[in-house]
């Protein structure tokens, strides 16, 4: 009798997951639909990221990244202060090191520097948005800035 139950457990547990891993496919899907969108937008966005406390902004003019902050980045609230400031540290120093070799990376790409303190409190609302920015222009430009793969 054991036996029959833990095949019949085993059993609807392999049925759920492959129940869960079709729906979980399907809004990937959905999702790189809509990120593709904002890929292929042409029209320039600006985003001003400041925080008038310290008296730090940075303009980013990406054609796409406000409908992707919009639509697919998660929200603000999601990831907490100090996780967002541990990978903006992480991505700006290699940015910066991109800008620094025009011969291995991309010019065009990585036009110039990022002067990222980690010392000064920028704020939630501008390591909301840079570390997004990063992911965003990490997936559209197909790049690795740490060693984590970028992901929503």
């Amino acid at each position: 009798m054991k036996k029959i139950s833990l095949k019949l457990a085993a059993l609807l547990i392999f049925i759920s997951l492959i129940y869960y891993s079709c729906g979980g496919s399907k809004q990937t899907a959905r999702l790189l639909e809509d990120e593709k969108i904002a890929f292929e937008q042409t029209k320039g966005d600006t985003i001003a990221l400041a925080n008038t406390k310290v008296e730090y902004e940075v303009l980013v003019i990406e054609p796409g990244f406000n409908y992707w902050l919009q639509s697919i980045a998660k929200p603000e609230g999601y990831y907490s202060q100090s996780y967002l400031e541990n990978r903006n540290r992480i991505y700006v120093m290699n940015w910066n090191q991109r800008v620094l070799l025009p011969g291995q990376y991309d010019p065009n790409l990585y036009e110039q520097t990022i002067n990222y303190d980690a010392s000064i409190d920028y704020g939630y609302d501008v390591n909301y948005k840079l570390y997004n920015y990063f992911i965003y222009f990490q997936r559209k430009y197909n790049q690795r800035l740490g060693p984590w793969v970028p992901r929503i």
